[in-house]
């Protein structure tokens, strides 16, 4: 059967570039719309176009250039911001008007300053208005979530009788939890007439960490359509992130029977480009696109994903278009991480020299936070008397012996490793085939 299929609007040109700081020109949002055509999302929301020129030139290029993703401007609830999105998007394939009108009486009394019964004509008025230039109109009350349930329902009745085709049900500041806003939604979908001949959309915020957790909890409740952004990038502390929402709609249809049109592996690649496009790097460890979403550094986690990527991974990282998983080797790590990664380099080891290098590895570890492999060639061959291949002479082998000249003798690790307490020093050697080592010792070893 069928699953329900799940709108993804992306705001990452719009809301997401209010985010302090990440502020796109014209040739930027192209470059960036672009990717996220090739991603897959359904809407792309290019801008505010009263905003400024640029914005209104983005709108405009952006809807004239993608014939299958809608392209989406916003406006105020006014005249003068209606008729410049208009304008905006006259070129336009497949072009949204997204108009917007606070409705919580936070706002309404000390931003607006209008009555409750101003603010219900002028959106019915507006959204009249953004009806005659085009017929996708989709309406958003902001701060929705501390707007009186009894208004909202009226608003929202009203701007469907006007025209509109997608309430937008916002969590503005993001105050919602994830059981208040699923009840929202359920709530609208009882009361609100006309509801049925509409999509329900939810635009969360962040602004306690359950933007996405809020999302999924509306698609749940019958929302159809998702307002996110790559990243997560935002106002204050950003929207939901495009790619958590989408890859959990994938890993768990059990818990959500939905399908999206994204295609998830250009789910890396466009993250990429937003930072390198607004400057803004994203946390290590951000879910899906974080540096370290796919990086394993503790032994044991380490031995299993030598052993089977499922005991640690449940999304491949090639499915959201990360090259490969890492495993980093630190002082956490084990001896079958840094076993594999020695015999990647070409080295083998019986077990009582697997021994002896780790030893030193570890000490070696706890002063550089990250081994690399350049550090593991040279820390083999000074493991006791180790000799390179003639595929490890050159620049390195160089090195290694001006350093030897300079300290006495002495090799750089040695000035930073003990020497072991046998006398006997462990000979290591390419190519050679390591010991058998029973299941349940091998994986103690990996810890």
């Amino acid at each position: 059967m069928d699953r329900t299929r799940i709108t993804i609007f992306d705001t990452t040109l719009r809301d997401g570039e209010q985010s302090p700081g990440c502020s796109m020109n014209v040739q930027e949002k192209m470059r960036m719309a672009y990717q996220l055509d090739r991603l897959g999302v359904d809407v792309i929301e290019a801008g505010f176009p009263i905003a400024s020129d640029g914005d209104f030139e983005a709108v405009q290029k952006i809807g004239a250039t993608f014939s299958r993703p809608v392209v989406c401007g916003l406006a105020r609830a006014c005249q003068q911001d209606i008729d410049r999105a208009a304008q905006a998007l006259k070129g336009a394939a497949r072009p949204r008007i997204h108009v917007f009108l606070a409705t919580s009486d936070i706002h309404l009394q000390h931003k607006l300053r209008i009555s409750r019964e101003k603010c219900l004509q002028q959106a019915a008025e507006a959204v009249r208005l953004a009806k005659s230039y085009c017929d996708d109109i989709e309406f958003s009350p902001e701060d929705a979530t501390r707007t009186d349930i009894d208004f909202l329902c009226h608003v929202l009745e009203a701007v469907i009788q006007a025209g509109a085709t997608t309430l937008n049900i916002p969590d503005t500041v993001g105050y919602s939890a994830p059981a208040d806003f699923g009840a929202l939604i359920q709530t609208i979908r009882q009361r609100v007439r006309g509801v049925d001949k509409v999509v329900i959309s939810a635009h969360c915020h962040n602004d306690l960490g359950l933007a996405v957790a809020n999302s999924l909890a509306a698609v749940a409740a019958g929302a159809r359509q998702v307002e996110c952004a790559i990243n997560g990038i935002g106002e204050r502390a950003g929207n939901a992130a495009l790619e958590e929402i989408v890859m959990t709609l994938r890993v768990r249809p059990d818990q959500y029977p939905y399908d999206t049109g994204v295609l998830s592996e250009h789910l890396f690649p466009a993250s990429q480009m937003l930072c390198e496009i607004t400057g803004a790097p994203i946390q290590p460890n951000k879910a899906i696109v974080g540096r370290n979403a796919f990086a394993h550094a503790a032994g044991i986690h380490q031995d299993g994903m030598l052993k089977n990527p499922l005991t640690y991974e449940i999304i491949t990282p090639q499915s959201v278009g990360v090259p490969d998983s890492t495993l980093v080797l630190g002082k956490h790590s084990g001896r079958h991480a840094l076993n594999q990664r020695c015999e990647k380099l070409g080295y083998t080891f019986d077990r009582r020299e697997l021994d002896e290098v780790y030893r030193r590895f570890v000490l070696l570890a706890d002063r550089i936070k990250t081994v690399e492999d350049h550090h593991l060639q040279e820390l083999v061959r000074e493991a006791r008397g180790a000799k390179p291949a003639a595929s490890d002479r050159g620049e390195a082998a160089k090195t290694a012996a001006a350093a030897a000249a300079q300290n006495g003798g002495r090799g750089p690790l040695d000035m930073m490793i003990p020497p072991p307490a046998e006398a006997t020093p462990s000979v290591l050697s390419r190519n050679r085939t390591p010991e058998h080592h029973g299941e349940q010792e091998d994986y103690l070893w990996g810890v």
